[in-house]
Parts: C-alpha cells; structure tokens; sequence
C-alpha cells in the first residue's frame, strides 16, 4: 500500500501522524471512552484511531491507522475477551502507539527518512 501511495502521490512529502476522534452513544464500542476529543473539542465518549497519512502536492492517503485502546479497555481482560481483542493487549499512550506505525511504513526509503523525523520530534515533544 505505501508503495502505490508514494508512487501516486509522489516521494517529496510528508508524513502527518495524527488522530481522530469518533463520537460513540455507550460503553461496547471497542476503545470508547470519555476522553479527549479534538474533532469535538472537548472531553466526551469517543473512539480514537491514531492515522498515518502521506501528504504531496498532488494529495493526501492514509498509509496506516491504529485503533488507541485506553487504560479502561487494557486493564479490563473480560471486556476485552467480551469484544474480541487479543489477551496480551498492553496499554500505552497516544505518542507510542504513533511510534509503532513505523515499521508498517519503513520499507519506502522516502517514508522511512520522514518516519525517524516525525518520531524522534514526537519522542522529544512527549518528554
């Protein structure tokens, strides 16, 4: 996928890793919780995915995206086994799990020179 992306788009972009808040009515929505939001602005229940999009001259695509599980969903195993998920799931921040979209998008020369930028940015940002 990053292949055709890089290919269509060009190789002089950027990676822009950010997340996006979905608005969810009740709590069995994988990883919903009340949390911050910036789609809504404020904290209210909502589902984060984490994003990874390739950005050109030519257009933006999505090159990877990761569902963020809270602390709520990590540390409770029976709703985890209820929704599906994996047992060995560990909870982590938003800024590591931006982190490990980089080996899905490594491979690309051009990815991967703006990959370690962006993480060694996020990685001084988070302290």
């Amino acid at each position: 996928m990053r292949d055709l992306v890089v290919d269509r788009l060009g190789a002089g972009g950027t990676l822009v890793l950010d997340e996006t808040g979905d608005a969810k009515k009740g709590a069995h929505t994988v990883g919903v919780q009340r949390q911050y939001s910036g789609t809504a602005g404020r904290i209210e229940n909502t589902q984060v995915t984490v994003c990874a999009v390739w950005a050109t001259s030519h257009g933006a695509s999505f090159v990877d995206r990761e569902l963020y599980l809270p602390r709520s969903w990590t540390d409770d195993p029976d709703r985890c086994r209820a929704a599906g998920l994996p047992e060995d799931l560990q909870f982590a921040t938003r800024t590591p799990v931006r982190c490990r979209h980089l080996p899905a998008c490594s491979g690309r020369s051009e990815l991967a020179r703006v990959w370690r930028f962006e993480v060694a940015r996020a990685v001084l940002a988070s302290g």
